[in-house]
Formats: structure tokens, C-alpha cells, sequence
């Protein structure tokens, strides 16, 4: 049996990314060559279904940054990292905060690699060549000085920080949609940054005109 998909220790996606909370120097995406073919899954909702086997993805919703022949990547975005604050995390950074300081949420964004921190944003932000930019929407940075900007109030209108991300490797997401393992949806930054985070579960799947109440084990992929 094939370890679960999400557990798996290996970075399939080959996307190397230095550590916002363990490695507190700058440093940069190494960003995989992806053919356009290959991307259809790039910057898209997975939602799970609710036969998903591993409890710690039950009602998961995940933003996917990054789907190729070679692997995937993607953050969970709706499960809050209990008791833990920005705040602790810029102070273990030694990164000074300031009254204009804004309290992000912070989540639980996937079991590989969670000592691992990746700010999801707005597309309106760009830190050099170590932001990878998704779509116009939406972009992912994992250097310290997006936390520097947000500690000074500056940075993106929206965003986020998971700790750890979710991979497959080659074919494992596809054989996991045949399988009816989850539900795909378009991304809004709406359901992303403005949801509770105990709503985006249903309303993923509300966009895509699903109640959670006719969802059944052997339900069809959308």
C-alpha cells in the first residue's frame, strides 16, 4: 500500500524553499519549468470529499501553487495553527514588532516539511525573484522579508501563513481525483483571506453549487 498522499516526507514538486521560521536568512525559490499543459491545476481549490481517509485532512481545503507531470504542491488554508500568533513567530525570528503590526492567521499547511513557513498572498506583492506568482490573484513567498513588511504594516492586502505544505509526486494528486478523493473549484481571494476558517470548507464547496448533505463516499469529481 502507497503511503497516504499527503504524509509522504519527499518534496515531489521540487520546489526548494528556505524556512521563514527555522532559517532566519534570506533566500530564494528554485521554481520547477512547468509546460502549460501541465498546469491545470495551478492556482486552484482542492476540496475533500468527505470519505478523505486521513483525519487530518478531513474538510480540508487546499490552495494548489504549483501541479506538473512531476509533482504537486499545495497549502492547506483553512486549518488555524492552535494558540500560535504571528506575533510569536516574528519574536523568534527576532523580527521587532510596531503598533502597526498586523495579526495574520496562521495555519497548519500541511504535514511536509512544517517547520517550513510560506505566506500565501494577494497578487499585488513581489519580493524579487523569491515570490512565485500563481495568477494575478494570488502569489506565495517564503523569505523574511515579507515578515518584515508585515511587521511594519507593509506587505500584501491579503494574506496568510501555513506552516509545512502538502505534496504528491508524480501522478499520486491524479490518481487521487480518479479515485474521488477530492473536488477542484476555482480560488477566490475572497473564500481564501476572507472566510472564518471554519466556513471555507462548505463554502468551497458551495461555489461549485454542492451541499455538504449531498455529498456522499462515492461521489463524482468535479
Amino acid at each position: 500500500m502507497r503511503k497516504s498522499h499527503l504524509g509522504d516526507s519527499a518534496d515531489p514538486a521540487d520546489l526548494s524553499l528556505n524556512s521563514l521560521v527555522t532559517a532566519p536568512r534570506r533566500g530564494h525559490f528554485q521554481i520547477m519549468t512547468k509546460p502549460s499543459e501541465m498546469r491545470h491545476l495551478d492556482g486552484k481549490l482542492l476540496i475533500a470529499m468527505p470519505a478523505m481517509g486521513d483525519p487530518r485532512f478531513a474538510r480540508s481545503v487546499i490552495y494548489m501553487c504549483a501541479h506538473s507531470a512531476e509533482g504537486a504542491m499545495g497549502l492547506v488554508v483553512n486549518k488555524p495553527a492552535p494558540d500560535l500568533k504571528i506575533t510569536d513567530l516574528l519574536e523568534q525570528l527576532d523580527i521587532a514588532t510596531t503598533d502597526r503590526t498586523r495579526q495574520i492567521r496562521v495555519h497548519m499547511g500541511g504535514p511536509v516539511e512544517h517547520g517550513r513557513g510560506f505566506v500565501l498572498h494577494s497578487g499585488d506583492y513581489t519580493s524579487d525573484a523569491s515570490t512565485l506568482k500563481v495568477n494575478a490573484e494570488f502569489g506565495m513567498t517564503a523569505t523574511l522579508d515579507i515578515l518584515h513588511d508585515i511587521s511594519n504594516g507593509d506587505g500584501p492586502a491579503e494574506c496568510l501563513l501555513a506552516l509545512g505544505y502538502a505534496g504528491w509526486g508524480p501522478g499520486q494528486l491524479e490518481g487521487e481525483l480518479q479515485a474521488n478523493g477530492w473536488l477542484t473549484a476555482e480560488a477566490t481571494p475572497e473564500l481564501v483571506f476572507g472566510r472564518a476558517d471554519a466556513d471555507k470548507w462548505e463554502a468551497a464547496l458551495a461555489s461549485l453549487g454542492i451541499s455538504p448533505s449531498f455529498l456522499s463516499a462515492s461521489g463524482g469529481t468535479a
